[in-house]
């Protein structure tokens, strides 16, 4: 059931997911197409906010700020993952794995140079202050329109 909470837990981690993946292009060689990747990260940060924060809102301010870091690490996890994935499937279909265990475990690899990517000072700065504030700022509309 929607609710004022997963509303603007939504919308926080998705801007917050957006701007985190647009620092993120700054480290990313030269070259790389990102075609849609800020818009599938936010995309993330929708789902996070509205699914995982915004159902545990209305509990102490303590567990809010608990709850919006596990935010930013949940939609960084699923978002490398996706970006790993996606990059291994273009891989499996120009054949360079030679089966599918090699792809599952090339997935394994892209994700380690896409942390990578993601764990540097202002990405990472970005991701828990935003996430405390995230949490925050749910834990406050949860009591405000409860």
């Amino acid at each position: 059931m929607p609710t004022a909470a997963k509303l603007v837990a939504a919308f926080w981690f998705a801007l917050l997911a957006w701007f985190a993946a647009e620092l993120t292009k700054n480290y990313v060689p030269e070259g790389t197409q990102f075609g849609i990747m800020s818009y599938i990260a936010g995309g993330f940060g929708f789902l996070t906010g509205w699914v995982f924060l915004g159902r545990r809102a209305g509990d102490t301010m303590a567990a809010a700020y608990s709850y919006g870091f596990s935010s930013s690490v949940i939609l960084t996890f699923w978002s490398v993952f996706y970006f790993a994935f996606e990059t291994m499937i273009h891989r499996s279909l120009d054949r360079r794995y030679r089966g599918p265990t090699e792809a599952v475990l090339g997935v394994f690899d892209l994700m380690r140079d896409y942390f990578l990517y993601v764990f540097k000072p202002d990405v990472l700065f970005i991701l828990i202050v935003g996430g405390f504030f995230g949490g925050w700022i749910t834990e406050k509309a949860a009591r405000k329109w409860s």
